[in-house]
C-alpha cells in the first residue's frame, strides 16, 4: 500500500508542477485556461489518495464531485471571458489586451 501512495505522490507532485510551470510561462490565455485544468487535476488526484489513506471514501467522493462541478463552472465563465477579449482585441496575448 505505501508503495502505490508513494507513486500516487510522485505522480500528483509531478503534475503539478507540471501545470504550475505552464502557467507561469505562458502568455496565451487559452493556454492559461488549460494549465489551471492541469492544476485542478493534480488537486483532485491529491484529495483521492487521501480518502484511500484515510478510508473515507463517501466524503472524498462528495468532495470530488463539488469540485468538479464548481471546476466545470468556472472554466466555462472564464472560457467565455476568452472569447470575448479575443473579440475585442483579436489576440489571446495577455500582454496585448486592451481593456
Amino acid at each position: 500500500m505505501s508503495q502505490i501512495l508513494g507513486f500516487i505522490l510522485i505522480v500528483v507532485i509531478l503534475i503539478f508542477i507540471v501545470g504550475f510551470y505552464s502557467l507561469i510561462v505562458t502568455r496565451n490565455l487559452i493556454r492559461i485556461l488549460i494549465s489551471l485544468e492541469i492544476l485542478m487535476k493534480a488537486v483532485t488526484l491529491i484529495i483521492i489518495a487521501a480518502g484511500y489513506v484515510t478510508k473515507q471514501t463517501s466524503l472524498t467522493q462528495a468532495l470530488i464531485i463539488s469540485m468538479i462541478i464548481i471546476e466545470v463552472v468556472v472554466i466555462a465563465v472564464a472560457a467565455s471571458i476568452v472569447v470575448g477579449l479575443f473579440r475585442k482585441n483579436g489576440t489571446l496575448d495577455s500582454l496585448k489586451i486592451k481593456f
